[in-house]
């Protein structure tokens, strides 16, 4: 099974989100996570969100169509210090928009690299969204990597945001079915609030 999806626009500003009924799932995460990937393999679309061997290549908030009421939203990762401090703070502060006041905004999906675990970071955008009331789905990204050990510790290691992840592999479709099950639920529901924010 895959999604039909198709890219609309990137937007820069709160000016630039589309103004329309769709509810939407973001998805967020640090640089080099494996956000575009799994978008990609979610799809089944190569190069549908692109991919870059250069963390922070994602400066936009990318919104993309799925079906007739959902919209997927590829947001910039964080993290990763390798930029102009002025252009950080504008995507920080776009993310931050976005996550607070977006009434289309159903699901956040937050990717976190299985190998380390939620941070400070992850802690505060999950914070952010419950206070929302926006649903939390977590997805433990390159568990192809992971001993067996590993895999075994990882309910302890995610238990801060209280929230079971998904395990997931971009390069071997672990996981891709239940977050695209879980996503296609949101079809059901009616869009969040009005067409967007005035």
């Amino acid at each position: 099974m895959k999604l039909a999806v198709r890219f609309v626009t990137s937007a820069f500003a709160p000016a630039g989100y589309p103004r329309w009924e769709r509810a939407e799932i973001a998805f967020a995460g640090r640089s080099n996570v494996g956000k575009s990937s799994l978008l990609n393999a979610l799809a089944g679309v190569r190069g549908l969100a692109r991919t870059s061997r250069t963390p922070g290549r994602t400066r936009s908030l990318n919104f993309f169509e799925l079906g007739e009421a959902l919209a997927l939203v590829d947001l910039p990762g964080f993290g990763y210090a390798a930029m102009a401090h002025t252009e950080a703070e504008r995507i920080a502060a776009l993310l931050r928009d976005y996550l607070a006041t977006r009434r289309n905004l159903a699901a956040l999906v937050m990717l976190i690299d299985a190998r380390r675990g939620p941070a400070d970071e992850e802690r505060e955008l999950a914070a952010m969204v419950a206070r929302r009331g926006i649903d939390l789905i977590v997805i433990a990204t390159k568990c192809d990597k992971l001993r067996a050990s590993e895999r075994a510790a990882l309910p302890k290691l995610f238990a801060a945001l209280a929230v079971k992840p998904i395990l997931s592999s971009a390069r071997d479709g672990e996981g891709v079915d239940t977050l695209r099950r879980r996503i296609f639920h949101y079809g059901a529901r009616p869009a969040a609030g009005a067409a967007a924010r005035d």
